[in-house]
């Protein structure tokens, strides 16, 4: 049996592509990917992967699903490729917000890209902070749900923030705050709110003291916004000093990086699971690299060791 591995990579993130293949002391395997004039996406996979761990890395996080239908083609050029094996590693799994029915007819969207990836025939999926763990369920095939806690304690640890109280922006979010908090030493603040419809929220509460406090407001994700600067500006009310924000993926849509500034956050602390566009970045943000959290997975995932131990 042949026990080589390839790591290619989507368009989505080719620079953390390139540092997980640096972590593992290897270089990216040619892929041509391209359109066509009537804009559908065209694929090639460049090496012979016979036999092969293939490895595919791509977020997908792109407005039109051209990051979705690339990977998908990419798969499938493995599969007819005869690889090994072909692992899907995705740090930022789009439609995961779409994990259950909220309406009467409505798709649980997150189950419908599970069942579109393993029709392609993945072997495995990789990926991290999941918005929702049940989405885990969807899979037939294994997956690993990585999280970017160690890299991010380790940084603000690093920062020293005195006084300290780690805040989660919605009750949903409690138990990551939680173990935050006690790794870092610090108290736990929760805010209660309602969303009325999607992307809108409404502060309610602060659970927790706040007052007089410097408050790291950690969350999944920030899409537009809304929901952090509003508990940003719920903890001011209350009387918090330094407001920091934490979160792993830097969604950014719509006015969001806006929004960022006018909350005046001491700093925003993202990872590299999304690439952030030169006209989105603020003076006080701060992105970590997952790379070594997602090289080493990947080499245990290839040798058959424990990726749950990464976490212990």
């Amino acid at each position: 049996m042949n026990d080589e591995m390839k790591i290619f990579s989507g368009s989505s993130n080719f620079p953390l592509a390139s540092e997980i293949a640096s972590y593992l002391g290897m270089e990216l395997s040619a892929v041509d990917l391209d359109k066509f004039k009537d804009g559908e996406n065209s694929v090639r996979i460049c090496e012979n992967v016979r036999g092969v761990d293939v490895f595919i890395i791509q977020s997908t996080c792109s407005p039109g699903n051209d990051y979705i239908m690339e990977l998908l083609l990419m798969v499938d050029a493995a599969y007819r490729a005869s690889a090994r094996r072909i692992n899907a590693v995705i740090p930022y799994f789009g439609y995961a917000r779409q994990d259950r029915k909220v309406e009467p007819r409505v798709p649980i969207s997150s189950k419908v890209v599970a069942n579109i990836l393993q029709a392609v025939r993945i072997n495995r999926m990789l990926t991290m902070d999941l918005h929702s763990d049940q989405i885990q369920g969807f899979f037939d095939v294994p997956v690993d749900n990585l999280f970017a806690t160690p890299i991010v304690i380790d940084y603000l640890k690093k920062l020293n923030i005195k006084n300290a109280s780690v805040v989660s922006p919605d009750t949903g979010g409690a138990e990551r705050a939680r173990f935050l908090a006690k790794k870092l030493g610090a108290e736990l603040a929760i805010i209660d709110k309602r969303r009325p419809e999607a992307n809108v929220s409404e502060v309610m509460n602060v659970i927790g003291r706040v007052e007089g406090k410097n408050c790291i407001l950690v969350d999944d994700m920030v899409d537009t916004a809304g929901s952090i600067t509003e508990a940003a500006r719920a903890l001011r009310d209350t009387g918090a000093n330094d407001v920091y924000c934490v979160a792993t993926h830097p969604v950014l849509s719509a006015d969001a990086t806006m929004k960022l500034l006018n909350a005046d956050f001491k700093e925003i602390v993202f990872t590299n699971t999304i690439p952030i566009p030169p006209d989105k970045m603020l003076d006080n943000i701060k992105v970590l690299s997952i790379a070594p959290l997602f090289g080493e997975a990947v080499r245990r995932i290839h040798y058959g060791e424990s990726v749950s131990s990464l976490f212990v």
